[in-house]
C-alpha cells in the first residue's frame, strides 16, 4: 500500500512538472508570434531555448508548433560545426611547422639533379646543411616534385625511332554472364598496330604468361624490345623468359599508362567495338578468340 501511495504522489509530481514545461514551451512560442513581423522570426535565443529543450525534455516535440522537429536538429548540427570551426581558428595548428618555400625548391632541385636518390639520401643532405626536416616530410615533397619533361620526351622519341622492333604486352579483364572475370592477354606490334598473339584465361599466372610469349615468338626473327607494366601477373618468370629470347624487357613507370599507350588504345578500341556489344559466357565465346576479330588496332 505504501508503494502505491508513493507512486501516486510521484506521478502527480511528474505530471505537474511536464505540464509546467509544456506551458513554458507554449508561452515561448506565443511570444514569438506576438512580434511585429510579417513572418515570425526566430532569434538565436529562441533557437538556444529549443536546443536545450531537445536535450533535457523528452516530450519536446509534442509542444513544438512553429517549426518542424527536424529543423531543431539542423540547428544543433549547425551549432556543432560553428563551435568546432571557432575552436580550430583559436587553437594553434597541430603538427610540425610548414617548411619554407626555399626548402621545397631545394628538395625539388635535388630530385631533378639526382633522380636515383631516395628520401633517406635527400634527408641526410638536408641535415648536413643544418635544415631540420623529417624524412617523412622529404618523402612527401619528393612525390610532389615536378616531372622532368625531357624524360617524357626521351621516352616518346625512343618509341618513335624503334617502333618497327617494339612489341607491347598487356592484360585486360572481361566480365562474363555468370559475373566471373576473364583475363585477356595480348601482344601488339608498334609498327602497324598488329595483334601478334591473343589468349584468354580465368587464372593468369606468370608461368602461363611466359608460355604465351614463347608461343608468340617461336623463331629468332622477333622484336628487340617488349614493353609491359608492373602487374604482379608477370612475376619474375616473364622478364627472365624475355631475356632468354634475346629481347630487352622495358617496364613502364608505375601509374604511367601513357608509356604503354599503343596497348592502352587498343584495349579501348576492343572494348568499344567488341566487348560493349557482346557479353561472353566463357573463354571459348570471347570475341577476341576468333581470328577475324583480331586485327589492326586503332
Amino acid at each position: 500500500m505504501f508503494r502505491l501511495w508513493l507512486g501516486l504522489v510521484l506521478g502527480c509530481f511528474c505530471s505537474r512538472r511536464r505540464l509546467l514545461t509544456a506551458n513554458l514551451a507554449l508561452r515561448q512560442q506565443l511570444s514569438v508570434l506576438k512580434r511585429r513581423h510579417p513572418r515570425p522570426m526566430l532569434t538565436a535565443a529562441d533557437r538556444l531555448f529549443w536546443l536545450l529543450a531537445r536535450r533535457l525534455w523528452s516530450s519536446w516535440k509534442e509542444a513544438l508548433l512553429l517549426v518542424n522537429p527536424e529543423t531543431v536538429g539542423q540547428w544543433h548540427r549547425a551549432g556543432f560545426r560553428w563551435y568546432w570551426s571557432m575552436l580550430s581558428r583559436v587553437r594553434k595548428t597541430p603538427g610540425r611547422k610548414k617548411i619554407s618555400k626555399e626548402i621545397r625548391e631545394l628538395i625539388f632541385k635535388m630530385v631533378a639533379e639526382n633522380p636515383n636518390w631516395g628520401a633517406p639520401r635527400v634527408h641526410g643532405e638536408l641535415l648536413m646543411l643544418g635544415l631540420d626536416v623529417s624524412e617523412r616530410t622529404v618523402s612527401r615533397w619528393m612525390r610532389r616534385a615536378p616531372r622532368v619533361s625531357e624524360a617524357a620526351q626521351r621516352w616518346r622519341t625512343f618509341l618513335h625511332n624503334h617502333r618497327e622492333v617494339i612489341a607491347a604486352v598487356d592484360f585486360f579483364a572481361v566480365p562474363t554472364v555468370t559475373f566471373g572475370l576473364l583475363y585477356c592477354f595480348f601482344i601488339i606490334a608498334h609498327d602497324r598496330r598488329r595483334i601478334l598473339h591473343f589468349n584468354v584465361t580465368r587464372h593468369p599466372t606468370s608461368i602461363w604468361t611466359a608460355q604465351q610469349l614463347r608461343d608468340a615468338f617461336p623463331y629468332a626473327d622477333v622484336s628487340r624490345f617488349v614493353v609491359f607494366d608492373h602487374d604482379a601477373k608477370y612475376g619474375l618468370e616473364v622478364p627472365a623468359t624475355i631475356r632468354a629470347m634475346s629481347i630487352s624487357p622495358l617496364r613502364s613507370s608505375i601509374a604511367c599508362p601513357w608509356q604503354n599507350g599503343v596497348a592502352e588504345r587498343w584495349v579501348g578500341s576492343c572494348r568499344r567495338e567488341l566487348l560493349d556489344q557482346v557479353i561472353p559466357l566463357n573463354e571459348k565465346q570471347t570475341p577476341g578468340r576468333r581470328k577475324p576479330c583480331v586485327g589492326r588496332g586503332r
